[in-house]
């Protein structure tokens, strides 16, 4: 058994000890999704932080970089350090002073219970594929360390998540992603420093960066074309579909105070973009450093590999295993908590916290079983996760700040914004092949919102034709 497989399993049975061991203090529902709300700011702060820096945040953006330059680099680290940023200085508090358990109760206590169940019914799939990129990404470190089937591997990893994931709940979340979070960052760092270590001269490399790589729009016919539309298609989905994700809002209810709620987005935020430019920096340098890759996104691995000793390739190997759990144990709980809080519980209603927990826990069980088979048999499951974000989300960002911002909508509003952001969106990106095709669907939600505005008087007939069709 070599030092690599050696120091996974001791990565994972820390994992699992953790989860183990904080399931004694889950008591109710709350507790479970969101740790009680007692997190203060170093478990908040790294909670956000590893969360949303998975492994696309280091292997997708060092082969971003290093194949179209800052270009191709939009997500990370900057799209989504700017959303923890908007989170913490504009929406944080006016979420936590709502005390809501789920980000569709805000909809539900703005708009209607229809509202709700119809943001919820969105996200869910969103949070599931998620995690089955997650998973699969897992199980092929996994298999490339041990030398094992790359299937079973996918199901050992599959088992992994789901049983700590499904013990401890949110609080051994954001226990687990203090360490991770931490293995993440000296990770990444100590890769940086070792090759600048091995007698690379840092001036003359960075001078030596194609000038076209350091170019944010790639499109020689300047900055009036359509390539500024493609570049802001590139910005909105990361932007507009993070902002109103289950797995960041639960971290801001989880915190034990608005200050702490709004701090630790901030902090997160700025530690998201800062550590984020370092696989980006690698990826830009990565032609001076190994030549004649097979894939783009082999550069962070490979410059692991030349320039770490075992140790600390171990160290980095755990840094990776961090990023993908981190990830996968959020959106597993984020799509249990819509998908109990706000449909089981609806309609069945249980008073005791007992059954609420075990409810909650087997919707885990369930949304990481469906995971794993869409890890096993979609190849192209990373491709459906990025469909994901941008499906439904546009007309959930665009109720979502008219709800905040006004007083203005009502069900009916709401849900034909949701409704026809989300058929565009389906239009536009899979019948027309448009390339913008989110902006599209972002500008049909926000102008049929403003139109049911105007219209609001004839909102009692629509209203009865909406419980005939969805009671």
């Amino acid at each position: 058994m070599n030092i690599i497989l050696i120091g996974i399993l001791a990565y994972i049975s820390l994992q699992l000890f953790i989860g183990f061991y904080i399931s004694r203090f889950i008591k109710s529902e709350d507790d479970y999704l969101l740790g009680g709300r007692r997190l203060g700011f170093f478990l908040t702060t790294f909670s956000i932080f590893a969360t949303w820096f998975g492994a696309e945040s280091c292997i997708g953006t060092a082969g971003a970089s290093y194949e179209s330059g800052l270009s191709g680099v939009t997500a990370d680290p900057f799209g989504y350090g700017f959303v923890l940023l908007l989170m913490g200085f504009f929406f944080s508090i006016p979420l936590y002073k709502r005390n809501l358990t789920t980000i569709a109760d805000f909809f539900r206590e703005r708009f209607s219970p229809s509202t709700e169940r119809l943001v919820a019914l969105i996200m869910i799939p969103t949070s599931i594929l998620w995690a089955a990129a997650q998973i699969r990404a897992f199980g092929l470190i996994l298999s490339a360390s041990s030398g094992l089937d790359i299937q079973l591997s996918i199901f050992i990893s599959a088992i992994i998540v789901i049983t700590y994931t499904v013990f401890g709940g949110l609080l051994a979340d954001a226990w687990t992603d203090l360490v991770q979070g931490f293995i993440l960052i000296i990770g990444l760092i100590i890769l940086f420093i070792m090759i600048f270590f091995d007698g690379v001269n840092v001036p003359i490399v960075l001078q030596n960066i194609a000038s076209d790589k350091l170019k944010i729009i790639s499109s020689s016919q300047g900055f009036f074309s359509l390539e500024i539309l493609s570049t802001a298609e590139a910005w909105a989905i990361p932007i507009c579909g993070s902002l109103i994700a289950q797995e960041l809002v639960s971290r801001v209810l989880a915190a034990k105070s608005q200050k702490v709620a709004r701090t630790s987005a901030i902090a997160s935020g700025f530690m998201y973009i800062i550590i984020g430019l370092i696989p980006l920096t690698i990826g830009l340098i990565g032609n001076q450093l190994i030549s004649d890759i097979q894939h783009s996104e082999q550069i962070l691995p490979l410059v692991a590999q030349k320039y770490l000793s075992s140790v600390f390739y171990v160290i980095f190997t755990g840094a990776l295993i961090s990023a993908i759990l981190s990830t996968v144990d959020s959106t597993l709980l984020a799509s249990s908590a819509l998908m109990s809080h706000n449909l089981i519980f609806n309609y069945i209603k249980p008073n005791d916290e007992k059954i609420k927990l075990k409810i909650t826990r087997l919707n885990v069980f369930i949304s990481g079983v469906i995971a794993y088979l869409l890890a096993t048999y979609a190849e192209g499951v990373y491709e459906l996760v990025k469909d994901a974000s941008a499906f439904g989300s546009s007309g959930i960002f665009v109720i979502f700040i008219f709800g905040l911002l006004s007083r203005r909508g009502n069900g009916i509003s709401a849900s034909l914004s949701l409704i026809t952001g989300a058929i565009s969106w389906i239009t536009s990106h899979y019948i027309l092949d448009i390339e913008f095709a989110y902006l599209i669907s972002l500008l049909i939600a926000f102008t049929t919102f403003v139109m049911s505005l105007l219209t609001e008087k004839y909102h009692q007939e629509l209203k009865i034709l909406f419980r005939k069709i969805y009671p």
